[in-house]
């Protein structure tokens, strides 16, 4: 196929142009504004929960003041989840921090409650937990925070990828004390760049606010009492999410029926598609598959196969544990062998984009099927 057929690429519509469209029109160019505070409460709205949000430059600046409410100093361990992709831990760095990396369970691919509880057995100082929902998929939840709560620790949600995925009727990314999503291009939706932190306490928000202003105190002069970021979301950027939220569950059903279309034209070959639990709905961000254990098949192989196909597929997230920027950092596993490592080794993502048509689907099934 002469058309690449890539993982996953933005999805523009008519009313992202009319919000910036206003932003010109009222020459509100810069950080903040109109479209940032009805960005937050539109998606609030969407969420529930109570939720208070503060849009930011990137989700990542968003986790980044999440870890500074949570209290985290320099020398403070911090449990965070093992597979995902390095933005959900870096900011734990940021202040000085010490991950350690929680492994995860065939169930979600997401963070290990048995793990997570030998975490605590081991560190029981640890106050504060970092979990990622992995491409979409809710983790199991409510294992985690009443593990979280009988060790007094904070929960901070990373739901960049899981926008829209819900864990028994609860929006992904209204668990935490302190949660975070993300517009990055390639996210369910996105404002080119971007993310918002989200927390039901007004105050903490506020506080957020104030870092993400350079910490710029109320006087007529500037004065700085302590140290701050730009990390403010532009206006017009905040209007392109406020066209993008109006398509948000429309792309969810989109991203399901490509799950699902894979799913069915998979069901004979040795592989399983990435799993989720019941009374759970993910948003299926990335199609995933996991090959059984010699099939004949490997994902490096299968990848590169696709590759030349001029079709895009990707490894799964490398855990943190085996990355070298992280290399002396614990790892914690609740059985002998790391489910993590053995995902990483046998899986791979599958092109996503909503816009990928039916036929170039199975164009996709059947480089696929080929292998085989």
């Amino acid at each position: 196929m002469e058309k690449r057929i890539p993982l996953a690429t933005p999805t523009m519509h008519a009313e992202e142009m009319s919000f910036i469209q206003e932003a010109f029109d009222k020459n509100w160019i810069a950080p903040l504004g109109f479209n940032c505070d009805n960005f937050e409460k539109e998606l609030c709205d969407y969420l529930g929960e109570g939720q208070h949000g503060l849009s930011l430059c990137s989700g990542t600046a968003a986790l980044h003041l999440a870890v500074k409410l949570a209290g985290v100093k320099r020398g403070d361990v911090v449990l965070c989840s093992d597979m995902t992709f390095a933005a959900t831990v870096n900011p734990v760095s940021y202040e000085g921090g010490v991950q350690v990396f929680i492994d995860s369970e065939r169930q979600t691919w997401n963070m290990d409650p048995a793990a997570l509880e030998k975490a605590f057995e081991k560190y029981p100082q640890a106050k504060v937990v970092v979990l990622a929902h992995l491409y979409g998929t809710p983790a199991k939840m409510d294992e985690i925070l009443e593990i979280c709560r009988r060790h007094g620790a904070v929960l901070i949600e990373d739901a960049a990828e899981a926008l829209s995925a819900a864990y028994h009727g609860r929006a992904c990314g209204t668990f935490g004390s302190y949660n975070v999503v993300s517009f990055n291009g390639n996210k369910i939706i996105t404002t080119s760049g971007g993310g918002m932190l989200l927390t039901v306490r007004p105050e903490d928000r506020n506080k957020a606010f104030f870092w993400a202003t350079q910490a710029r105190e109320p006087f007529p002069w500037y004065q700085h009492e302590e140290i701050g970021y730009n990390y403010r979301m532009s206006n017009v950027v905040a209007g392109i999410g406020r066209g993008q939220l109006l398509h948000l569950e429309e792309h969810r059903e989109r991203k399901t029926a490509i799950y699902r279309r894979y799913e069915k034209a998979f069901r004979d070959l040795p592989m399983i598609m990435n799993p989720y639990l019941p009374d759970t709905k993910p948003n299926f961000w990335l199609s995933c598959m996991l090959l059984d254990e010699n099939c004949g098949v490997d994902a490096m192989e299968l990848i590169a196969l696709l590759g030349q196909h001029n079709v895009e597929a990707r490894p799964i997230w490398k855990p943190m544990h085996m990355q070298p920027v992280f290399a002396g950092h614990d790892f914690i596993t609740a059985g002998e062998t790391a489910v993590d490592e053995d995902i990483f080794k046998r899986g791979l993502c599958l092109p996503s984009d909503i816009k990928m048509t039916e036929q170039e689907q199975d164009y996709v099934i059947d480089i696929i099927k080929s292998a085989f």
